[in-house]
């Protein structure tokens, strides 16, 4: 065994210049050498690659590569002929060669030259294939990202699942497996499915104490994304969305933020995607925005940063998507943000797949809500997940364990929303359940009669800001059951009916309500962010409130709470500055604006207050000129159903959109759409409930009517009353 592990050595510095071997890399590839089924859990950048590489360099025969993705066949193949004089050593075999391409391949196998032969296991499914690699001297199969064989794994292949099936009809050799995500469920079917039950499994730890982990509501992000690399400003980072279209246009908005950055996602020609990889790995650009399909298997040590614009489906995906970062072993910050809508966009896209595969679809999912919503350590949790525990409560590393939150005992709160739950048969959604025990009178709860539940009215010393939080917790915790398939039913589950026959002290967290900071997103429309500074925050809304009796407004018309909480943040002084605050153009900044410049302007004098220089995000430009076409065609009287087919927009998002224009402060006459759809009687007594309305909630509007009027026809006449009133 010894002279084999110095021949280890040898080849290490002969075929890769490494003097030294990391972690429990020797004791691999050893137990390959030696002919043993292997089984390897390392952590991204921990050089899994090397474990079968090297081994296959020094075996007789060509070691067969199952890998999940023909770009990363090609980096890998491109690397290890750049190791060697030989560019035969190394080939891969798949849908993009061409014939002729796919039989020189086959000729240098022969020939004894390759001794890495990456393959898809589409591509091994064929028939021609399959005789061809009957023929030949495998030395072991290799099966890289092994987790897609399991259904409990992050990244499910069905294609993965038969491969022992195939490598049985080819011959039976050694097999390694190979991943840097798996739990425990994982493990086992992993090793189940391979028929491999007697290998020998190697785990290396999943801390990574270089890696700091944070988790941000999820407002404005385009701005807070562009504050953050800016910070990093000439060094590395990858930013992951869920869609192609979000990858584009967060790229495009670092662009014209002069941040060198580039898109990459599987709607892109193969040249082009690698063209924008080879960039980033280059350093061309600082900044690749990606869907999931960038970074396997890309060997970047630099990078510095992973910012999740979108929340992944998996913790196993998160997990491998900020591994990317700092591997080698400097600083690598992990930033996610987080609102529960996304997480129910992401149970949306499970309906219509099969039982199975919802079920253990939404279960990864709440993991992934309970490590976003947790307040204990971060890499406890994440390490806890897969299998590992970590020593002592605070890693010093995350924002949890820099910044603890409080915690509380919520049984008695608990106990009430189960109560009501029950009592109201298990047929309602959070809204309802909200509702009934704050004592609101929507038309649901006239409609089924909640105001003779018991349960009505009993938890109003709370907002419904609260009650959705404890409801989001204890779907979190397990004690209510979400059914999607019923548009989100609360249903009580097990443990939820041990808990109400023996209640008992349930820590829940003083936590922000994620699901209020929606509103705005990346458009920078109103968000529910907070306010920085409470003092001025109260002085802003006492001023609102006299400035609107002056004006015989409702507060909210001059400037709404997200508008002032920004204005705590930036402090802007003059009325140009306040121009600059989300939500507030020139023309409400002129009308209304001066009191409360000059109200700032004093606090921050009288404070001493340091006013930091505000990263001001410039909009994409034919973003701003689509808004400038839509104010265009209003002002010629279009139809609004013609106006959104022309922007490819349903009239829904056309909606959202005009209101950001009106709450920007640029007046729109759509009277003319108006007049069509609802009658002048009916348009004045809804402008008079604007007039009067604490809120300009279109919730509350529509419950204010009973049904009358829909939830289209209220937007419509609140753009027209913001329009003509607040503008």
């Amino acid at each position: 065994m010894n002279d084999l592990a110095l021949s280890a050595r040898d080849a290490l510095e002969q075929f890769f210049g490494f003097s030294t071997f990391k972690g429990e890399q020797e004791a691999i590839i050893q137990s390959i050498l030696d002919g043993h089924d292997t089984f390897v859990i390392m952590p991204t950048g921990g050089g899994k690659s090397l474990c079968y590489q090297l081994p296959a360099l020094m075996s007789e025969g060509t070691a067969i590569v199952v890998s999940p993705l023909i770009a990363l066949m090609k980096n890998q193949v491109d690397a290890l002929r750049s190791f060697s004089t030989d560019s035969g050593v190394a080939h891969f075999l798949n849908s993009s060669l061409s014939r002729n391409e796919a039989l020189r391949v086959k000729k240098d196998i022969k020939d004894g030259r390759t001794k890495l032969l990456y393959v898809a296991p589409e591509s091994l499914t064929k028939r021609e294939n399959i005789e061809f690699l009957t023929d030949i001297h495998i030395s072991f199969f290799a099966i890289d990202e092994a987790h897609c064989i399991s259904e409990w794994g992050h990244d499910f292949r069905p294609e993965y699942r038969r491969l022992r099936t195939i490598f049985d009809e080819i011959k039976r050799v050694p097999v390694i497996a190979l991943t840097a995500t798996a739990t425990e469920k994982v493990q086992e079917d992993i090793l189940k499915n391979l028929d491999i039950p007697k290998a020998r499994v190697f785990k290396a730890s999943f801390n990574r104490p270089n890696l700091y982990y944070e988790v941000r509501p999820k407002v404005q992000v385009a701005r807070e994304i562009i504050r953050f690399v800016k910070q990093y400003e000439g060094r590395s980072g990858i930013i992951y969305c869920l869609s192609r279209k979000k990858v584009e246009e967060i790229a495009e908005t670092l662009k014209v933020n002069g941040i060198k950055a580039l898109p990459y996602h599987a709607g892109m020609d193969a040249a082009q995607r690698a063209d924008h990889q080879d960039q980033f790995l280059m350093e061309n650009v600082d900044v690749i925005v990606a869907t999931i399909a960038f970074g396997m298997g890309i060997d970047k040590p630099d990078v510095r940063f992973v910012i999740h614009h979108d929340i992944p489906k998996s913790l196993e995906s998160y997990y491998q998507e900020t591994g990317r970062a700092g591997r080698d072993g400097g600083e690598g910050r992990c930033v996610a943000f987080y609102s529960y809508k996304d997480i129910e966009k992401l149970e949306k896209f499970l309906q219509g797949k099969p039982v199975a595969e919802q079920e253990i679809g939404k279960q990864l999912l709440q993991e992934t809500v309970s490590y976003a919503e947790t307040s204990m350590c971060r890499r406890r949790f994440l390490l806890h997940y897969f299998g590992e525990e970590l020593e002592g409560d605070n890693c010093g590393a995350c924002d949890n364990c820099l910044y603890p939150k409080e915690s509380f005992d919520a049984r008695e709160s608990l106990e009430m929303l189960l109560d009501a739950v029950q009592e109201s048969k298990e047929r309602h959604r959070a809204k309802f359940l909200c509702d009934l025990l704050t004592g609101t009178e929507s038309s649901e709860m006239k409609t089924y009669k909640g105001g003779q539940l018991e349960s009505y009215g009993k938890g109003n010393d709370h907002d419904a800001r609260y009650w959705q939080g404890i409801v989001r917790q204890a779907i979190v915790d397990g004690y209510l059951e979400k059914d999607i398939e019923t548009y989100g039913i609360l249903t009580i589950t097990e443990k939820g009916r041990k808990f109400m026959k023996k209640p008992h002290a349930v820590p829940f967290l003083k936590e922000r309500d994620f699901s209020e900071f929606d509103e705005g997103g990346d458009e920078g429309g109103p968000s529910r962010g907070g306010a920085a500074d409470e003092k001025l925050m109260a002085m802003l809304k006492d001023l609102r409130q006299q400035q609107a009796r002056k004006f015989k407004l409702a507060p909210y018309v001059l400037f709404q709470d997200p508008s002032l909480e920004e204005m705590t943040i930036r402090y802007p002084v003059t009325v140009e500055e306040l121009t600059h605050i989300t939500g507030v153009g020139p023309g409400k900044a002129q009308k209304y604006g001066k009191p409360f410049a000059d109200m700032i302007a004093r606090y921050v004098d009288e404070n001493e207050i340091e006013r930091t220089e505000e990263v001001v995000v410039r909009s994409v430009v034919n973003k701003s000129g689509s808004k400038v076409q839509i104010i265009q065609n209003i002002d010629r009287k279009l139809p609004l159903d013609s106006i959104a087919r022309a922007k490819g927009l349903t009239l829904v998002q056309l909606l959202h959109e005009l209101e950001s224009i009106v709450m920007s402060g640029t007046k729109l006459d759509i009277s003319y759409h108006v007049d069509e759809v609802l009658d002048g009687d009916l348009q004045d007594e809804i402008m008079d409930y604007f007039r009067e309305a604490e809120t300009d909630s279109i919730d509350a509007a529509v419950d204010e009517f009973n049904g009358d009027v829909s939830e289209e026809e209220v937007r419509l006449m609140r753009i027209r009353f913001l329009s003509e009133v607040a503008n």
